[in-house]
């Protein structure tokens, strides 16, 4: 048994859970998100706590219990609050916008960088430089971010690049120029 695994998850005012035919369903204010249960994988609710339970005579990995605890966690968090990720765009000239469902970034290339907007999620732009994705579903507001983060991530010499809200980029140092004593032994 998964310590994680058998550990309740409280439920919030407002969000129902429901089993059906193998998949969980959770409807909170946010609005409502589903996903598909393993076999030998239940699901309980009492006294406004719920229970994920494995069943021992089905034979699955032992972190299946744990993971699907936590990913109904994770269902239950977004439904009732969201999940949000802000990313910063670094550099001179580097800047975002909306353009419909599509992000538009100016990222130092030739030509602009255009990412579409799955629908799931709200992604919106302060001051052309930050970038904020907001969603009920945490992999895929996560996926979205990575994918930005993706098209120019940080360079480690000068810390140019799409970075999120609080990561840190540690700098390298550049090439040494030769000194003056190098030159006069020659």
């Amino acid at each position: 048994m998964s310590k994680l695994g058998k550990a309740p998850i409280p439920l919030p005012a407002g969000v129902e859970i429901k089993t059906d035919a193998g998949s969980v369903h959770v409807k909170g204010p946010k609005g409502t998100l589903s996903y598909p249960l393993e076999k030998g994988i239940s699901v309980k609710v009492a006294d406004g706590k719920v229970v994920v339970e494995k069943d021992e005579k089905v034979s699955m990995p032992r972190t299946t219990h744990g993971l699907f605890r936590a990913l109904i966690n994770n269902m239950i968090e977004g439904v009732s609050k969201g999940f949000e990720k802000k990313l910063s765009l670094v550099g001179v000239g580097y800047r975002a916008a909306i353009s419909g469902n599509t992000l538009d970034l100016q990222l130092g290339f030739s030509h602009p960088t255009k990412v579409q907007i799955p629908s799931t999620i709200k992604v919106a732009v302060d001051k052309s430089v930050t970038i904020i994705v907001t969603g009920i579903d945490k992999h895929t507001v996560g996926q979205f971010a990575a994918a930005v983060r993706a098209k120019k991530p940080p360079e480690p010499y000068k810390g140019k690049g799409i970075r999120y809200e609080n990561e840190y980029v540690r700098k390298k140092a550049g090439k040494a120029a030769k000194g003056k004593g190098a030159a006069a032994t020659s």
